[in-house]
Formats: structure tokens, C-alpha cells, sequence
């Protein structure tokens, strides 16, 4: 770019250096500024380095100068992100499951640059991306934007679903016939990520993980079953399914020993109605699709929970234990 159009970006170019060189412990002079602008083919002077800075202030730049060794420096002070809220933005980036390792190390250069090189270094070393389990779909990314997309504009999907085999290969599900869904709403659940939309074939509710979800096709036909999403509440429907698989919807009643209740709470949440059955124990009656993961994370609880009922949950939590105890005879 020749000299004249460069000076044209001086002060843009001089936000730069500052945002991506200082910070509370890291300064620069002027003439460190000056010799900074002279890399992107910028002349300037002590004068209008003053008179830049100021505008920046104007702008809403946090610029700040102190003195340190004899010399004043420049650098900027608070910024749109807190050092503390990009390590948390971070940290949830490197956890997501349903996010590919490369996407997670792109997500997590970009938080970088919204601090000092310096700074950036300190989320570089909690960056604990590879060996993690991740999702292997590179599409989810878009997937999750199409559903948005879908959504916002009331208008129903299709896509081709799958699952893995033993050599860890896609195989397509309904020998690829394409799955017609009409979405309404993403949740988090056991660190996957989970589409929640309405089947109208099967007139029910499906909820499908996004990153088993391939060539999604934003349709122009209407969004169906709106009257059935209106009787749920979408905040608590994958709280009370465990794993996010399907079973039959039931208000179970549950006894557990009082250590328990931040477990209870972690689970439902602190709206749950917890009632004292004796100096020990507390009672709750919880709304869960009952199946084999519920009945898995009764049992994980170990001695220190019971169902109390209905009869048939009580009964089929008999069952599995009596079949699994047979496996290990």
C-alpha cells in the first residue's frame, strides 16, 4: 500500500498497536508508538502522536499514561473483556464436547486477540484442547447457525442423521432417508449439544444431537407444533431427561439421605420441592422420563437413595438390578 493511503489509517493503526502490546504492566513511549507505526509504512511525530492518543480517549479508548523509568508510557486500561471472563469463555470453549478440536483452538485464537500479546499468553497455557474428547463433525459449526437461522425465520428442516460403527465410520441412519423436523430450540445436555423440534409424522417431540446431523436444508414450509411447545416449559425438558434419552414422562417420588441435596439441587434445580421425611432423609416428587439412564443414576447414588413409587418405576428399577446382577454371577 503506497505511504499517502497508509497515513490515511495512522490512527486506526495506532489502536492496534496499543490494544495488541499493552496492558496494566506493559507500556510503550512514544517513541516505541513511532517506531510501531514505521512497521506498517507510518510516519509520525512526537506532536501527532499526543493528538492521536487524545482522539482515541474521545472515542472511548481507554488510554492511560504513567511514568515508569524517566520515560511516560502509554497503555490501555480496561477493555471490553476482564481477563477473568475470557479465561471462563475459555475454559467453556475447551469443555464443549459437541465442538471439534480445530474449531475449539480457532474459537479460543480469537478470544486471544481480544487482549494484549502479553496477557494472551496467560489463556495460551490453560489451553487444554488436544486428547480431550471432542466431537468429530466439522459441520456442527454451521449446523447450529442453519437451526438459528431456521427458527428465526419459522420455517421447518430437514437433514440426514447418523451414527457410528465399529471401525469408526458415519453410517447414516433410515439407510439416509432425510429426517423432516420442525425446530424449536437448542439445548446443552451431558456436554452434547441437542436440537428440540417436532416431528409432524410422528406427532410427537424429538430432540436429535447436532453433531449427528449432516446437510441440513433450511426448508420454506411453516414451523409445526406450536400448540404442543406451548405445553412445555423448554428450560426444565432436558433437565428431567437423563442423557437426553427418550422414556416415558412420570412423576417418580424419591427418598434421599440428607448429604444428597446439593445433588438434588444440581439436578432439578432449587425450585425442587424437597420435604424432610425423618432426621436423615428428604422426600421429592420430580417429573422425569423414566429409563434406563434415570434408573443409571439412581444406582450411582448408591444406598443412599430409593424410589418410593409409582409401583411400575419401583418395579423396573428391581428388574435392571436383578438382570445386571445376573451378568455377574
Amino acid at each position: 500500500m503506497p505511504r499517502s493511503e497508509t497515513q490515511k489509517l495512522k490512527l486506526l493503526y495506532l489502536m492496534k498497536i496499543l490494544l495488541e502490546n499493552t496492558d496494566d504492566g506493559h507500556g510503550m513511549t512514544v517513541n516505541e508508538l513511532i517506531s510501531a507505526l514505521a512497521g506498517y509504512n507510518i510516519d509520525a511525530e512526537r506532536k501527532s502522536i499526543y493528538t492521536d492518543i487524545e482522539a482515541l480517549e474521545n472515542y472511548g479508548l481507554d488510554v492511560l499514561k504513567e511514568k515508569r523509568g524517566g520515560s511516560n508510557e502509554y497503555y490501555i486500561g480496561s477493555r471490553e473483556f476482564e481477563m477473568a471472563e475470557l479465561k471462563l469463555l475459555v475454559d467453556s470453549v475447551q469443555s464443549a464436547r459437541f465442538l471439534t478440536e480445530k474449531k475449539s483452538r480457532n474459537l479460543i485464537k480469537k478470544l486471544e486477540s481480544l487482549t494484549s500479546r502479553h496477557e494472551a499468553g496467560k489463556l495460551h497455557r490453560q489451553v487444554y484442547v488436544q486428547n480431550r474428547v471432542k466431537t468429530m463433525n466439522e459441520s456442527i459449526y454451521y449446523n447450529v447457525d442453519d437451526i438459528h437461522e431456521a427458527i428465526a425465520a419459522n420455517v421447518q428442516i430437514s437433514f440426514t442423521y447418523f451414527e457410528w460403527d465399529l471401525n469408526k465410520n458415519m453410517v447414516l441412519k433410515k439407510n439416509g432417508k432425510r429426517y423432516v423436523i420442525s425446530p424449536w430450540g437448542l439445548t446443552q445436555n451431558a456436554e452434547n449439544y441437542y436440537l428440540i423440534g417436532y416431528d409432524s409424522d410422528a406427532g410427537i417431540i424429538k430432540h436429535f444431537r447436532v453433531d449427528k446431523m449432516n446437510n441440513i436444508v433450511i426448508m420454506d414450509k411453516a414451523r409445526e407444533g406450536k400448540d404442543v411447545f406451548k405445553r412445555i416449559d423448554m428450560a426444565s425438558y432436558s433437565n428431567k431427561r437423563f442423557g437426553m434419552f427418550a422414556g416415558e414422562e412420570k412423576r417418580v417420588k424419591i427418598e434421599f439421605e440428607k448429604r444428597y441435596v446439593g445433588v438434588v439441587i444440581d439436578r432439578f434445580g432449587k425450585n425442587i420441592n424437597m420435604h424432610k421425611s425423618d432426621e436423615d432423609h428428604f422426600v421429592v416428587n420430580v417429573d422425569v422420563a423414566v429409563s434406563n439412564q434415570f434408573y443409571g443414576w439412581v444406582f450411582g447414588l448408591g444406598d443412599g437413595v430409593k424410589i418410593l413409587g409409582p409401583k411400575e418405576v419401583e418395579e423396573d428399577m428391581r428388574r435392571m438390578l436383578e438382570d445386571i446382577l445376573c451378568r455377574y454371577r
